[in-house]
């Protein structure tokens, strides 16, 4: 529940602002590489999120070190918006926000979300063809990768998108042949 008060409160109208900005000036796909280019950042270095996120670090550090760590690889109009986000104090809530401005994008191309789960790193061909298995499940134009690793899944990948999960893990498979032969007996 609060997550949803959250998203519609705060996260929503600054990913709203920032598309119709995007949508106004011809740059919403350069919004969501430079949105793309956060995340990344923010992933990477676990003391910048925490910067971000700190009530008690001062605008103007803030506003330095996001300047310095982004400078020239964001778009002049993402580094104003990152800014504004530091001087209404809501800049806590970058990440979440770069998320939302992802699912406006998607939402606006017509491209779905596919969160693979797989016991190593995929291959370019193995993306591809994980692509267009659901591209052909969901009908939408394109497909977003968003890949994580879990060495306990042992082998084969766990796929979701949206609500549908589609469980290809050997984890997955020994779970259910586990179910099978009790309920057997």
């Amino acid at each position: 529940m609060a997550e949803n008060i959250l998203t519609s409160e705060v996260l929503e109208p600054y990913a709203q602002a920032l598309m119709s900005l995007g949508q106004s000036n011809d740059l919403v796909d350069r919004f969501g590489e430079d949105m793309a280019n956060i995340l990344d950042t923010l992933n990477a270095s676990a003391d910048l999120k925490t910067l971000v996120a700190s009530p008690l670090a001062k605008a103007d550090v803030k506003k330095a070190v996001l300047d310095q760590v982004f400078g020239d690889a964001i778009h002049p109009f993402t580094r104003n918006f990152l800014m504004l986000l530091v001087d209404r104090r809501r800049v806590m809530f970058l990440e979440g926000i770069c998320q939302q401005y992802q699912k406006l994008l998607r939402k606006l191309k017509q491209a779905v979300l596919a969160e693979v789960t797989s016991t190593v790193e995929l291959s370019d061909d193995q993306k591809n063809a994980i692509r267009s298995k659901v591209i052909a499940m969901t009908n939408a134009n394109s497909v977003d990768i968003e890949t994580k690793i879990d060495p306990e899944l042992i082998g084969g990948v766990i796929i979701k998108v949206g609500s549908q999960v589609i469980d290809a893990s050997l984890r997955g498979q020994l779970r259910r042949i586990t179910l099978r032969l009790t309920s057997a007996t």
